[in-house]
């Protein structure tokens, strides 16, 4: 009788089990429920996904420009300005010579050197403009916060220092320069030239810092160029009929004082409804599918609200091992927005604040990306060992569950994304299969 019953509760839990399969070490199936000492596979036990928007990202000290835009065809139309202060080593115009030389000097050029990081986002095969300009604020964060995020932002001047259009070379070596006007870059000679700035706090009232703007509302990529960046100073000593090339050189030599204003406009794409970061949007609302995105925040959640039904099984019994695994959607990725090689997995509580890693040990746990392809790339996907965490949720005594959450690794300092199928998705579906051994 209790086996009839036992069978009965496990046609109603789990729609269907894989029967007869020898998985190597396991034999799983419902016709094995009546040996002592099994192990059965349970691959149909609920799992809910949706979309949530993590609070603010810490984009300062993250050691990476990150210039421009792209329309995303399912994220929305995702935008990124970088602001910086710039100091220098010493705040003479040549330290190997002494000021009687400065009547010698004059002013030539000034120029923005910018170093690609190889870094890149998008198609770019498109030129982009951006442009640059100078900061009406210092480079401060809020009272009570050494930080800047993706939503922070500085007042700057609407004129413009220089501009450029070229087309993205991220595996280049070549930089992209600059050319900055030259009545900021004189005026900015002259008061190093006349000892009216001699140290970096008289350097920063008249220079405040630089922000780089995308400027070209076709553009199709985001780059990333390097902090080793650099604003040039070009200028020349005149000795009789001969002359001296000269350069200064000013640095983002603060990491903390450089940062990355991320944005994402979701007007007319599936998740334009995404509640505040303490709510999630179900897939259900989604066509189905999941978001995640770094440098916006987008990241997927994922419940079980059934887990504790399974220690009803049997009078003994634990989960041994079970594996997630996470399908990105066929044609949402390509050579322009490639797959990452992995997910970060985080724990969360339901208002989607995050305890810890999975593993609970303090380092990083990642789902990790299958690429075997084969003819309808059915093997691609994202898998994760989660078992011991299960096992926890099903044994609680408390009504409360978790959440894992999946975000991107780069998450603030890139704009990469992934759309992921949940367990309705018609082609890529959410997996999840327990191994449940009952003694």
């Amino acid at each position: 009788m209790y086996k009839l019953l036992l069978l009965l509760f496990l046609g109603a839990l789990i729609t269907s089990c894989n029967s007869d399969v020898d998985t190597g070490e396991f034999v799983v199936g419902s016709d094995y429920l009546s040996v002592n000492n099994k192990v059965i596979l349970i691959d149909t036990l609920t799992v809910d996904v949706s979309t949530i928007n993590l609070d603010s990202l810490i984009t300062s000290s993250q050691k990476r420009i990150l210039v421009g835009n792209y329309d995303d065809p399912y994220f929305g139309k995702v935008k990124s300005d970088s602001y910086f202060q710039l100091s220098s080593s010493g705040y003479t115009l040549n330290t190997d010579n002494s000021d009687t030389d400065a009547p010698n000097y004059v002013f030539d050029s000034i120029r923005m050197i910018l170093r690609p990081d190889k870094y890149y986002y998008g198609d770019t095969t498109k030129v982009q403009t951006i442009s640059i300009h100078r900061l009406l604020q210092k480079v401060k964060p809020n009272v009570d916060d050494t930080n800047f995020y993706n939503d922070s932002s500085l007042d700057y001047d609407s004129e413009s220092l220089g501009s450029v259009s070229f087309r993205p070379k991220p595996h280049s070596k070549d930089s992209v320069v600059v050319n900055i006007k030259d009545v900021f870059g004189d005026a900015l000679f002259q008061k190093i030239k006349k000892r009216e700035i001699t140290n970096f706090d008289e350097f920063t009232e008249f220079f405040r810092g630089l922000v780089i703007k995308t400027t070209t509302s076709g553009s199709s990529s985001i780059v990333g160029f390097n902090t080793a960046s650099v604003l040039r100073l070009y200028y020349s000593k005149y000795l009789g009929n001969s002359d001296e090339s000269l350069v200064k050189d000013f640095n983002i030599l603060d990491a903390t004082k450089q940062f990355n204003n991320i944005s994402l406009d979701r007007s007319g794409t599936l998740i334009k409804d995404l509640p505040v970061f303490t709510d999630h949007l179900s897939s259900s609302q989604t066509g189905n599918n999941a978001f995640i995105q770094s440098g916006t925040g987008l990241a997927c959640r994922i419940d079980f609200p059934n887990i504790k039904q399974l220690k009803y099984i049997s009078d003994k019994g634990a989960i041994v091992d079970a594996q997630l695994i996470i399908k990105p959607i066929s044609n949402s990725y390509s050579d322009s927005y490639p797959l990452v090689d992995s997910l970060r997995v985080f724990v969360a509580d339901k208002l989607n604040r995050i305890s810890g890693t999975l593993n609970s040990t303090g380092s990083a746990t990642y789902a990790i990306l299958n690429t075997d392809t084969d003819e309808f790339n059915e093997n691609i996907g994202y898998k994760v060992s989660i078992g011991t965490f299960l096992q926890n949720e099903m044994i609680k005594k408390s009504d409360s569950r978790l959440s894992l959450i999946l975000t991107l690794p780069s998450i603030s300092k890139a704009v990469d994304r992934l759309l992921v199928g949940d367990q309705k998705n018609s082609n890529n579906k959410i997996q999840l299969k327990i191994y449940y051994i009952s003694y």
